[in-house]
C-alpha cells in the first residue's frame, strides 16, 4: 500500500489551533503543498509560529482559499488511494487533517496510520524546519528506511 507522509504546521499548541498549512509525500515521490490564506491571523500565532514557521511561508506562490486546499486535498487523495497517511504529530495532524478534508471525510482506501515504534527514536532526535513540506520530505525520506 502507498504511503503517504504528512505534516501541518498551526497557529498555537492549543486544542483552538488553527490550520495554516499542509504537505503529504508520498512513498513514489508525489507531493501535496497547501498554504491557507483565510484559516487564521497572525495575532492567532504563538511567538514561536511568528519567528519560525510564518517567514517561511510563501502566500504569493501557495497560498489558497480553504475551499480551494480542499479540493486540491480531496482530488490528491483519490488519486493515491490506496493509501495510509502517516504522521510524527498525530494528536496535532489528524485532526487538522480531518478538519480540512471535510464534511466528504477522507477518500474511499485512503487511512490514517500510526507511526512505526521503530520510528520513534528517529523523530524525537531529527531537527525539524518547521515547514510542512520540508518536514513532510524529511519525514517521508528517513521513515521510507524504516518501512522497507
Amino acid at each position: 500500500m502507498l504511503r503517504a507522509y504528512l505534516d501541518t504546521e498551526f497557529t498555537c499548541l492549543a486544542s483552538h489551533a488553527r490550520l495554516i498549512s499542509l504537505a503529504l509525500v508520498t512513498s513514489d515521490g508525489r507531493e501535496l503543498y497547501l498554504e491557507l490564506i483565510d484559516n487564521w491571523q497572525v495575532d492567532d500565532c504563538s511567538g514561536f509560529v511568528q519567528a519560525t514557521v510564518l517567514p517561511q511561508l510563501d502566500l504569493q506562490s501557495h497560498g489558497l482559499t480553504t475551499p480551494l486546499a480542499r479540493h486540491r486535498l480531496q482530488t490528491f487523495l483519490a488519486n493515491i488511494a490506496p493509501a495510509e497517511i502517516i504522521t510524527d504529530a498525530p494528536h496535532w495532524d489528524w485532526p487538522l487533517l480531518h478538519w480540512l478534508a471535510g464534511s466528504d471525510g477522507l477518500p474511499t482506501g485512503v487511512r490514517t496510520r500510526a507511526l512505526p515504534h521503530s520510528a520513534h527514536d528517529w523523530t524525537e532526535l531529527a531537527p525539524m524546519p518547521h515547514h510542512a513540506l520540508a518536514d513532510a520530505r524529511l519525514l517521508a525520506g528517513q521513515l521510507e528506511q524504516v518501512m522497507l
